[in-house]
């Protein structure tokens, strides 16, 4: 196997065998990550709080692989609707401001009906920033 697996704990993990991040140097890639709060268990209603939690997600595995959120060279957002990324915008770029990834934005169906956001990432490690 190669790189090092990240696990969050999110039950999708487990149920389609994947990990929420794989450490690879020099990058890490981390899964699509959808608005699953771990701490309620539940998906929030709105798309802006879902946004907020998949870009919480993220940041927390890349501080687990040695990473961090301004070490991003690609973010590929996955969104429900044209009305809902207009809302969560401002959301992508307060998290990618300061990284200036490359991104890619899709208008998509996601796995279920209550998903409304995923986030996709990859970034440098921390000691390999070149």
């Amino acid at each position: 196997m190669i790189g090092r697996r990240i696990y969050s704990g999110a039950p999708f993990e487990e149920m389609a065998g994947y990990a929420r991040a794989v450490v690879d140097p020099p990058y890490v890639f981390v899964s699509g990550t959808t608005g699953f709060d771990p701490e309620t268990l539940e998906f929030p209603e709105d798309v802006e709080s879902q946004c907020e939690n998949c870009f919480r997600i993220i940041e927390r595995a890349l501080v687990q692989a040695g990473s961090r959120m301004d070490h991003m060279v690609r973010v590929r957002v996955f969104v429900a609707t044209r009305a809902e990324f207009e809302r969560i915008k401002p959301i992508i770029k307060r998290h990618c401001d300061a990284a200036r990834p490359a991104n890619t934005t899709i208008l998509a169906e996601l796995a279920e009906p209550y998903m409304r956001v995923e986030v996709e990432v990859t970034a440098k490690l921390e000691d390999n920033r070149r």
